[in-house]
């Protein structure tokens, strides 16, 4: 493995989970626990969508010339760093009457609501919906890893990794520090470090 397709496969760890720290932070903030299974809950889930994205982006790229992959993964991972920088901006907006639908993506400005119970503690089921909500990023970065040709496995244990670490790191983070600026200005390097790795692909 080259030394740049190792740093991309940990850049890409660290740019599908930047939203961990800002909903770590979050949750440190508030008092609420993450016990450890629930937080390997939600890096399982990462790890899959990761692997999942990244086989289907495999599959793909054998029907077409490395290229045209190459093309497609940089236009899709700078789309969502595009949509991860001004997603906040949406839900600024007045919401509608009706229920939302993009109750997943409330969720990553609001994790609180995670808390379905109020008791203070994630529990499985509670992250298994942030989990989901959460792997939204690592889908963008498997398929990328996939059509790319990066290794899909050592790209799912990166992106499962750093979910794991950056989640429990940030809680206690926040917890002590109360540092709710610095979990708004997570999605914001987020989707920064996802268009970077974009554009780096290109050249």
């Amino acid at each position: 493995m080259s030394s740049y397709s190792l740093l991309a496969i940990i850049a890409i760890g660290v740019a599908s989970n930047l939203d961990n720290a800002g909903v770590g932070i979050a949750y440190g903030v508030r008092k609420i626990h993450i016990p450890w299974y629930s937080n390997l809950t939600i890096a399982f889930i990462s790890f899959l969508a990761t692997l999942v994205s990244g086989l289907f982006g495999n599959l793909i790229s054998t029907w077409m010339p490395p290229w045209i992959g190459q093309l497609i993964g940089t236009i899709v991972i700078i789309g969502v760093g595009i949509w991860v920088l001004i997603q906040p901006y949406l839900e600024k907006k007045p919401a509608p009457k009706e229920p939302s639908a993009n109750s997943l993506t409330r969720l990553l400005q609001s994790p609180e609501e995670a808390d379905i119970d109020s008791s203070k503690s994630l529990s499985i089921p509670e992250s298994i919906i942030l989990g989901i909500a959460l792997a939204m990023n690592a889908l963008a970065g498997g398929f990328n890893a996939g059509i790319t040709q990066l290794n899909v496995w050592y790209t799912s244990l990166s992106v499962g990794l750093f979910s794991f670490i950056l989640l429990a790191l940030c809680a206690g983070f926040g917890e002590k520090f109360a540092a709710e600026k610095l979990g708004h200005r997570a999605t914001v390097v987020s989707g920064l470090l996802l268009i970077f790795i974009g554009f780096r692909q290109m050249f």
